[in-house]
């Protein structure tokens, strides 16, 4: 297929206010129901589309709080856990002092919000963690399956230095355990401000990845985690290693392609596409989202200012903007893939053959 037929639809999703700008977007799609989410300000929205994202109606606001955690790839995320739709954010009341940036607050807890009528009203936030600011890094992902199991992860600073938490719901997110210590690396720290990925293999398997430090190293590693549990051995996702002395502030995406697991993630100023036994460079750039249609595995990632694609079965990335940052995508249910990111205070979308 001719790339100029790439593009589907484009649309807008415009800021409610001049002074809050459309921030850091997430997806999440299921049945032919696209549900998105962002920040503005202090305020989480969600816009809802029953048409596989061809239209979105006017977004619902599902909270204000005092400090929202954005920037980054902080910010809200969204999942649908069976006929629920679970938001979480990282907030709190106490903005940090200083230097550190992204809205973050001193005393950042994960909340998660639940709509059991299809977004039009949200819950009171349920809060994730269970030492009061020990999500205050604001980086976290959240997954869920058809059957209502639900996992959040989260950067965890309960202790000293940066471990990698979870948290797990067998009720779309009605109930949740008992945090779990997923993974501390015995450096004393994972990266500190690299956001970790989640996804949902069913029946409550989950895949999480998450930026590693190991001897100096900062590489992206994949866990299993089964009904609360971890059930796997440490896996390495690409072939070579980055030698870093510093937090890249990068995380990845993580995917199942016929079974089997493929990431796509930053090392050094390139973006590559990783399945077990190789990786494939893709172009230069950040900020990696990945999706699998039914041509196979979708890549997005900002380039300066602009937005690249890679597309199955292409061996040159295409600009899906040329002013905009942020990007995520998701596989719909025919599936064809939306993608999403930040553009002039907005947040524009494209569905994607």
């Amino acid at each position: 297929m001719a790339w100029m037929l790439l593009f589907l639809l484009a649309m807008n999703i415009r800021p409610l206010s001049e002074s809050a700008p459309n921030r850091q977007p997430q997806l999440a799609a299921a049945d032919g129901q696209v549900g998105m989410v962002f920040g503005s300000g202090g305020s989480i929205l969600f816009a809802q589309s029953k048409d596989n994202g061809e239209t979105f109606a006017a977004p619902v606001r599902v909270a204000t709080l005092p400090v929202l955690a954005l920037g980054r790839h902080r910010g809200p995320r969204i999942v649908f856990a069976g006929k629920t739709i679970l938001i979480s954010a990282v907030g709190g009341r106490t903005p940090v002092t200083g230097t550190h940036a992204h809205g973050l607050a001193a005393d950042g807890d994960l909340l998660l919000w639940r709509s059991t009528d299809g977004g039009r009203t949200w819950s009171q936030p349920a809060v994730i963690n269970d030492v009061p600011r020990a999500a205050r890094e604001g980086l976290h992902a959240l997954a869920a399956d058809a059957q209502g199991h639900a996992a959040a992860v989260w950067l965890d600073l309960r202790a000293q230095g940066t471990r990698l938490y979870g948290a797990f719901s067998d009720d779309a997110g009605l109930t949740w355990s008992k945090n779990l210590l997923v993974y501390e690396s015995p450096a004393g720290t994972i990266c500190e401000c690299c956001h970790p990925s989640l996804i949902s293999a069913g029946n409550g398997d989950f895949v999480v990845m998450f930026r590693n430090v190991l001897e100096g190293m900062r590489d992206m590693y994949t866990l299993r985690v089964r009904n609360g549990k971890v059930v796997s051995e440490l896996q390495k996702a690409g072939l070579n290693s980055w030698p870093l002395k510093a937090c890249p502030m990068d995380g990845g995406s993580v995917a199942f392609e016929n079974g089997k697991i493929i990431s796509a993630w930053r090392r050094e100023e390139m973006v590559f596409l990783a399945e077990p036994g190789r990786e494939i460079p893709l172009g230069r750039g950040k900020d990696v989202s990945m999706a699998v249609g039914k041509k196979g595995p979708y890549v997005a990632w900002s380039d300066g200012s602009r937005v690249q694609i890679s597309q199955p079965g292409s061996t040159a990335a295409v600009t899906l903007s040329q002013s905009g940052a942020f990007p995520v995508l998701a596989a719909l249910s025919d599936g064809s893939v939306l993608a999403a990111w930040e553009e002039g205070g907005s947040i524009a979308t494209r569905r994607l053959r």
